[in-house]
């Protein structure tokens, strides 16, 4: 039962279902990717094997044509905009409950008698 869950899991993680890098900007992580890799190599120690981690990276994202970290800042968007639109949908609520109290309290009379105080004999 858990495992089923756990192969989703594995399987969203390891085959995005879709490219959400595309066009120019595919295109340009591939570029960069390149000319990073060639630069690590060029310098070379340390320093250069970080640069050439990142273009390897660059790489990949062209590449593939997917994005982790995009994707998390698009679902991240997303669920602002959904917690947003849930928010209006309160404020529309709250305002149509005015408006049904004040029309509800334009037609009743007050008398100034409390009936829990002098009840009716």
């Amino acid at each position: 039962m858990s495992d089923s869950k756990t192969v989703d899991v594995i399987k969203s993680v390891t085959q995005p279902d879709y490219h959400n890098v595309k066009g120019w900007e595919r295109a340009g992580s591939l570029l960069v990717g390149v000319v990073t890799i060639g630069k690590g190599l060029r310098r070379g120690g340390i320093f250069g094997l970080i640069q050439f981690a990142i273009g390897g990276a660059a790489l990949a994202r062209g590449w593939s044509g997917h994005c982790a970290a995009k994707s998390l800042a698009e679902k991240g968007r997303s669920d602002l905009e959904e917690i947003r639109n849930k928010i209006e949908r309160a404020g529309e609520d709250l305002l149509n409950l005015k408006k049904n109290a004040d029309s509800a309290t334009d037609t009743a009379t007050v008398t100034g008698e409390d009936p829990a105080v002098t009840p009716k004999v």
